[in-house]
């Protein structure tokens, strides 16, 4: 799964140039994005790109309320074209989710909470979750509110010590130029959401500052302080 993430790289340029953002969105340092906040995305409108903030839990046009979108954070990408909530979005309306890093905790028998880890790529260089995205209107009133979700896929070696599975991380500007354009094949989006990360993965373990959801400071990235049992991972 997907549950925190970050863009932490200092200064907005390097996001805005890699993704060709306009002015028009603010791109802010974060240490600890969680679900429920308003995170920022590239959508696609006929040839144009639009760099939009949109809110994380996607929200299905038919739901009564959007509560419903703090279940939907993420997406399993085995089946989401086969789930109401996710398959129009997956055909119609898929988003890049921007980012430089995500969270894992893993369980460890002798600590009594579980230790967080800030997974990466080896560069350490921006890229692209693959995201869905979808409209919903409160009930009487004229109010849209735009949500998304980042869809989940088995995790790759270096994951798969601390959880199972992982966000999709789209394989560079091609593969995330396809995921946005509508009239890619059905059987090609599905070969993206399984594809390999575009370098490998690096996992860091972090202090327990992240474990708070209302933090949002560089110390989420502190190293963890050292393991009197030795090694990290887990066997």
């Amino acid at each position: 799964m997907c549950g925190r993430y970050t863009l932490a790289a200092n200064g907005q340029l390097e996001f805005r140039t890699r993704f060709g953002l306009g002015e028009s969105v603010e791109v802010r340092q974060r240490f600890n994005v969680c679900p429920g906040d308003d995170v920022l995305t590239v959508l696609r409108h006929g040839e144009e790109r639009e760099a939009a903030a949109l809110h994380w839990g996607l929200v299905p046009f038919w739901a009564k309320d959007a509560t419903v979108g703090y279940r939907m954070i993420n997406a399993r990408s085995e089946t989401a074209a086969e789930k109401p909530a996710f398959a129009d979005s997956l055909r119609q309306r898929r988003c890049l989710i921007l980012a430089d890093g995500f969270y894992e905790w893993q369980h460890r028998p002798h600590q009594r909470r579980k230790q967080p880890w800030h997974i990466t790529l080896e560069s350490g260089a921006p890229f692209a979750f693959a995201g869905l995205w979808a409209t919903w209107q409160r009930p009487d009133s004229d109010q849209l509110l735009r949500s998304c979700t980042i869809l989940t896929r088995p995790a790759e070696s270096e994951v798969a010590p601390l959880h199972d599975r992982q966000p999709v991380i789209l394989a560079g500007p091609e593969a995330e130029a396809d995921w946005l354009d509508p009239q890619t094949p059905a059987e090609h989006i599905a070969a993206l959401m399984h594809a390999s990360a575009p370098e490998l993965l690096k996992p860091r373990a972090v202090g327990f500052a992240v474990s708070d959801a209302r933090y949002d400071g560089p110390a989420c990235l502190d190293d963890a302080e050292p393991d009197p049992q030795g090694a990290l991972f887990a066997d």
